[in-house]
């Protein structure tokens, strides 16, 4: 069982030999956001408290740990592991050496976890030779009838900052008397981005908002308008509203259109934007229909999530609490962290080391220890992100080959909705493929086959 390392229960159960290394723990988790401590996923961490549960069926001991990867604030904030299962689980299991019993009926977990719902339960006492999903039914009701638990459905709703402290985005239209905010009367709408001399944060470090004299906005009350802005996903949560009736100025869209136009029929976008975008589109399309302006409350009747396209990520060996690195060949000789290289400085895993410094300021005048005269880095298929130094602009490829023969070639990449890595070999074969469609099309039947052998020939 892990417990967050904030856990409430972790200080009342802590054993006295090991509350020096809990205390420890604690302190460096908490010295981390919520989001690193889920997206650290390679950097598996834990401390055992020395106290152990009870399991409520079996009665067997099972040890208690924290480890980071728990938060507080999701569920209970203590996760009963079923590291044959969970991949995360059986990570921080096979990394402290804890057992991971295999409760999966002929599947292979010597690797890694299972993870799919397909299988039949083994080793699991009451629940044996069940289906995954008709076993948690079965365990619910278990609990429930012995008293000691109860099902419940939890839902999380991520708290979202609305308001952006930079220029581009809609305006609110809220202005303020002191400290006090008020609405923009509605016969003064729609408030429009004043100009500024600078896109940039004031002095005082105020929003770029702030920069704007009062004679530049179109409408100003009070003492101050409100200097953040809206961020993307305000207008663009049910712009797909207004495209049903765009030059309507006394409202958003008619009912009459809306009732002609409907849903969307169908979405096709990314799974990223499912905490963003879409989930936002859901609330303004069923706040709208509650309020009778619209006679829907889904917002796409259909909804096919793009698969991501995935990069090549190079990494590169920091030797810990040293300004050093060494070659992906020797890192086992040493305790390293693992950083992303930018893919610009990285040619068949070579690092362009001086390109990598001038890159990366801070470790300018760090030590590279090489491999036969080489740096050589490790590399992993990844999702391709700004953050990960692994994105490929299109530009030379349009330049080389042209817009269309890119165009085309994203779409032979692979299925709709899985995820391609991005590979560009096979791009001269379908720029070929339209140069012979441009010529056929253009010289058509004019086009003779002793021609084609011809120029086939050249």
């Amino acid at each position: 069982m892990v417990l967050a390392p904030e856990h409430e229960l972790v200080d009342q159960i802590t054993t006295e030999d090991n509350k020096a290394a809990i205390a420890e723990y604690k302190t460096k988790a908490a010295a981390k956001t919520e989001r690193d401590r889920q997206a650290n996923v390679k950097d598996i961490t834990g401390q055992f408290t020395g106290a152990y549960a009870l399991h409520p069926f079996t009665g067997e001991k099972v040890q208690i740990w924290i480890g980071e990867y728990v938060l507080a604030s999701y569920g209970t904030g203590a996760v009963m592991a079923v590291p044959a299962g969970d991949q995360r689980d059986y990570d921080f299991a096979k990394h402290f050496g804890i057992d991971i019993p295999n409760i999966f009926e002929g599947k292979d977990i010597s690797e890694e976890a299972y993870t799919d719902k397909d299988a039949v339960l083994a080793n699991s006492d009451f629940l044996n030779n069940l289906p995954v999903k008709q076993s948690i039914v079965k365990a619910i009701e278990a609990i429930e009838s012995k008293g000691f638990g109860k099902g419940k459905t939890l839902y999380r709703l991520r708290d979202a900052i609305f308001s952006r402290q930079r220029y581009w985005g809609e305006p609110f239209p809220v202005y303020y008397k002191g400290d006090t905010p008020y609405l923009i009367e509605d016969e003064k709408l729609p408030v429009t981005l004043p100009e500024v001399d600078k896109y940039l944060p004031t002095e005082e470090g105020e929003p770029p908002l702030a920069r704007a004299e009062k004679v530049a906005w179109d409408v100003f009350e009070g003492d101050r308008m409100e200097y953040n802005t809206m961020p993307g996903w305000a207008g663009s949560s049910w712009y797909f509203l207004r495209y049903m009736d765009p030059n309507n100025l006394e409202e958003f869209v008619s009912k009459e259109k809306a009732e002609y136009w409907n849903q969307v029929d169908l979405y096709i976008g990314g799974a990223e934007h499912a905490t963003g975008h879409l989930l936002y589109s859901r609330f303004w399309t069923k706040f709208l229909c509650d309020m009778g302006y619209i006679s829907f409350d889904e917002p796409f009747k259909k909804l096919i999530n793009q698969g991501m396209i995935l990069g090549r990520s190079s990494f590169v060996y920091k030797v810990k609490d040293e300004n050093k690195f060494v070659s992906f060949g020797l890192r086992k000789e040493y305790k390293t962290q693992r950083l992303h290289a930018d893919i610009s400085n990285v040619v068949n895993d070579e690092l362009n080391v001086e390109g990598f410094k001038k890159g990366r300021s801070e470790f300018a005048d760090a030590e590279f220890i090489l491999e036969g005269g080489k740096y050589i880095c490790g590399s992993e298929i990844e999702k391709m992100s700004k953050s990960k130094y692994n994105v490929q602009t299109p530009d030379e490829l349009v330049e080389k080959y042209g817009a269309d023969t890119l165009r085309c070639y994203e779409m032979f990449l692979g299925p709709l909705e899985q995820a391609k890595p991005w590979d560009v070999q096979g791009i001269s074969g379908v720029n070929n493929f339209l140069k012979k469609l441009w010529r056929l099309f253009h010289q058509g039947e004019s086009f003779s086959i002793s021609e084609q052998s011809q120029q086939k020939r050249t």
